[in-house]
């Protein structure tokens, strides 16, 4: 079984500490991996504003955010404008590429499109989509051929303006089959990979699920005969729970199974029917996402 492993960069502490982390630990197993970065402004602080919303106050103490994702990442942004990634640590996203990992747009900046995404226009999304190719591109000398919007926020506006771009294919929403998005009134040519299993976040503190019983769980999970696509965090799986990735990386080996880069899903899975990208509230995570439809 091969497991598609997508992750994701979401922050300036995730791309310092967290990449350098995964990109070791996956060489140890001869494994590759999709990386998807934000490679612009460091604003992930601007978010606690939502701790005023009890949803939101709520998973953060479920997932001990504090204590999870430091301080550094929490507070980053809030008082000052933060660092360009892309700017400061483009010798590490160019260092996972040389690694043989595939690289991919996550967001210019992480923090505006999740909380700009239902307002933006057209044209304001092609400009953020431009922004980040245009400095990942300076960072690995060749234009990314895959991307990944942030949350899943994902709608047919932004699939009309990814179709801009020579994207190979992208990974913008939660489903369970390789597909291609239907918006403005017919098919896209740029398939979708869908993310098929929960995150950390999502699961951790719910139904009985604590982090001595989260990699069985995930495991239980894994369907050989259908698409299996994980997202983890390089601020989560990348640094406070490495350890515990890596187990969870030993004990899919064990049953025979790898983690390969999403693009390898693309020669080995069938497409299955158009569909369109909706939005859908999931279990766990705060706010809407965009699912397959069908």
């Amino acid at each position: 079984m091969k497991i598609g492993l997508r992750i994701d960069v979401d922050t300036f502490r995730g791309t310092r500490y967290g990449v350098p982390n995964l990109c070791s630990l996956l060489a140890t197993y001869s494994m590759k991996a999709s990386f998807f970065f934000s490679v612009g402004p460091d604003n992930m602080g601007r978010h606690l504003w939502r701790l005023l919303r009890p949803v939101f106050l709520w998973k953060m103490l479920r997932t001990r955010a504090a204590s999870l994702y430091g301080w550094d990442i929490l507070l980053r942004g809030t008082f000052w404008p933060g660092p360009i990634i892309g700017e400061k640590l483009g010798l590490i996203i160019r260092s996972a590429f040389d690694a043989g990992h595939e690289i991919g747009l996550h967001a210019y900046d992480h923090h505006a499109w999740q909380a700009r995404i239902d307002t933006m226009d057209n044209d304001a999304i092609y400009q953020e989509l431009k922004k980040g190719c245009d400095l990942l591109e300076k960072i690995l000398g060749k234009p990314p051929t895959c991307s990944a919007v942030p949350g899943w926020k994902c709608n047919q506006k932004v699939l009309l303006a990814k179709n801009r771009f020579p994207f190979d294919y992208n990974s913008d929403c939660r489903g369970k089959s390789i597909f291609r998005p239907i918006a403005g009134g017919g098919e896209l040519s740029q398939p979708q990979i869908p993310v098929t299993l929960p995150t950390y976040d999502e699961v951790i503190g719910h139904n009985g699920v604590t982090d001595s019983n989260y990699n069985d769980y995930m495991l239980s999970l894994l369907e050989p005969a259908k698409l299996n696509v994980l997202t983890i965090h390089a601020e989560v799986e990348g640094i406070a729970c490495l350890e515990m990735f890596e187990q969870f990386v030993k004990s899919v080996i064990s049953k025979g199974s790898a983690f390969v880069p999403l693009r390898v899903l693309l020669e080995e899975y069938p497409q299955s029917e158009p569909a369109a990208i909706v939005a859908k509230e999931i279990p766990g995570r705060y706010g809407w996402v965009g699912c397959q439809s069908n």
